[in-house]
């Protein structure tokens, strides 16, 4: 019989010292205990943009609701507001108004939001008495007279751009979609003559940017729902700041 070829006797690897093992562990460990930290922050990022996200869908929604409540008070006003009478009349504060079935394009607005508990009557005239120098100077009064403040369309342009949500650069057409129901908005007509009134919710016209919305305003004949919103120049978009007013 053939003698088999010689093979080599295998060679047993050698044993890792108790320094190797001790160091592969603490490798070992390290690298589960960052795997472990990168999910755990993943997750924690992850949760907190849920949170925010659900924040702000909750507070657009409570800003849509507010709104439509909004356009409800001034829509409530078609109809039973059918003449236009810019005379100084006396009024009760707070609250005070002229009878319903008059008024001016102010008092829509005064109306409207009085719905959603701010009385502008109120808000007006005590920013003024705090800051009156720094509101329009035309008509020649030395001190706020809570009778009127409230009723005149650059005091009141004053006031939201100092307490309210001021769209300033989104006035013109291309920006027709920023325009939301119960947004309030202040035009030039010419002449020095300015005007108020507040968007509506039905948006029937159609243009290349978006459909454009109704105005709930009194320009001369009683409050109306109608198609003026790009008709004149709008100088001044605002929205109502919930943290202020629920």
């Amino acid at each position: 019989m053939k003698q088999k070829a010689n093979q080599a006797a295998p060679v047993d690897a050698p044993m890792a010292s108790p320094f190797h093992i001790e160091h592969n562990w603490r490798r070992a460990t390290a690298q589960r205990r960052w795997a472990h930290d990168t999910r755990t922050a993943s997750m924690n990022r992850l949760i907190t943009l849920v949170a925010w996200l659900v924040l702000i869908a909750g507070g657009r929604a409570a800003e849509e609701a507010v709104g439509i409540r909004i356009v409800d008070g001034a829509r409530q006003q078609i109809g039973v507001t059918t003449n236009y009478d810019p005379s100084y009349t006396k009024l009760k504060y707070p609250g005070g108004d002229v009878p319903l079935w008059t008024g001016v394009c102010s008092d829509v607005v005064v109306r409207a939001l009085r719905t959603v508990g701010t009385d502008l009557q109120k808000e007006v005239h005590e920013d003024m008495e705090k800051n009156f120098g720094a509101y329009p100077q035309k008509w020649g009064l030395k001190a706020p007279d809570r009778n009127i403040d409230h009723r005149r369309v650059p005091n009141l342009m004053h006031y939201f751009e100092r307490h309210y949500i001021w769209l300033q650069e989104k006035l013109t057409q291309p920006y027709v979609w920023t325009y939301a129901p119960g947004d309030i908005v202040a035009w030039d007509l010419g002449g020095g003559v300015t005007h108020i009134g507040i968007v509506s919710d039905k948006r029937p016209v159609h243009t290349p940017w978006g459909n454009t919305p109704l105005i709930i305003h009194n320009i001369g004949s009683g409050t109306k729902e109608e198609d003026i919103l790009f008709k004149y120049q709008v100088i001044g978009h605002y929205r109502l700041r919930l943290h202020a007013k629920d």
